[in-house]
């Protein structure tokens, strides 16, 4: 990952180089523009993150606000990270199919999306993913998972 330290979106913007700005600023205005009530923008990780504020949710595993989304512009690529994909098995299918749909070629992996332009994503899919998903519905979501995850700790199967 490339390094930052820029505190806030447009610092982290205004760092990059004009072709790397252009492309992130397009993508962060399809996810602020599709983003449901509840979330809120910010740096995390060196990214612009999208995430439930620990003022609304704060029962994480990190202690750190409950992620959303994250863009990064990266060495060799820039990526999305879309952890609503990754953490809902009929979202993920929806994801694939509607990318699909649209003859262009995904570069996924568990939940990031790998472009080197902005060319490469079907900016529409992009909104509609970011727009699917309600805080109530995330969080509620990131609780099954986790407790299902604790019970499987304490089983020895997990």
């Amino acid at each position: 990952m490339v390094t930052t330290t820029a505190t806030t979106p447009e610092a982290y913007l205004a760092s990059l180089p004009d072709d790397r700005r252009d492309a992130i600023a397009l993508v962060r205005d399809t996810i602020n523009a599709h983003l449901p009530p509840g979330f809120v923008e910010g740096m995390s990780h060196g990214m612009l993150g999208w995430a439930v504020p620990l003022d609304r949710f704060d029962d994480t595993y990190n202690g750190e606000p409950l992620g959303l989304a994250a863009l990064a512009s990266q060495k060799g690529h820039m990526s999305l990270y879309l952890n609503n994909v990754y953490g809902d098995p009929d979202t993920e299918r929806w994801f694939r199919e509607r990318w699909a749909a649209t003859g262009r070629k995904l570069d996924m992996g568990k939940s990031c999306v790998r472009f080197r332009s902005v060319d490469d994503l079907p900016l529409d899919v992009i909104g509609e993913v970011i727009g699917r998903t309600d805080v109530d519905t995330y969080v509620e979501r990131y609780r099954e998972v986790r407790g299902s995850s604790a019970k499987s700790r304490r089983a020895g199967t997990g």
